[in-house]
């Protein structure tokens, strides 16, 4: 049974080794200047302005909410995928109406307004 999840195991171990091991590379031959004016905050030389309690608008956080909310649907193609040829034609339709739910959901926010960005 856990001979199954094996090659999800190695791509796990090897995907969390290459992400340490580009960071570490780039902490190690990356360019090192501080200088005081890029210690200050936001680390990008600019000078803050304002408060940093500034309000922002409901429909970042809606868009924010419905991008996780599709991103997350799409995973969910990754199983069907791993066991395409062993669910035939069901599978086929199952996905289908799969899709079909999720690109109404798009479609419904779409025509909502919600993925305008003004």
């Amino acid at each position: 049974m856990l001979n199954d999840y094996l090659p999800l195991m190695i791509l796990f171990v090897i995907s969390t080794l290459l992400g340490f091991l580009v960071i570490g590379i780039g902490y190690l031959f990356g360019p090192k200047r501080p200088t005081e004016r890029k210690g200050k905050p936001y680390e990008s030389g600019m000078v803050p302005y304002g408060t940093g309690m500034r309000r922002i608008s409901v429909r970042y956080y809606l868009i924010a909410v419905l991008f996780i909310l599709f991103d997350v649907e799409i995973i969910f193609f990754l199983p069907w995928v791993v066991v395409f040829r062993a669910l035939g034609v069901s599978g086929l339709v199952e996905l289908l109406v799969f899709v079909g739910i999720v690109i109404t959901g798009y479609v419904y926010a779409w025509k909502k307004g919600a993925l305008e960005w003004e």
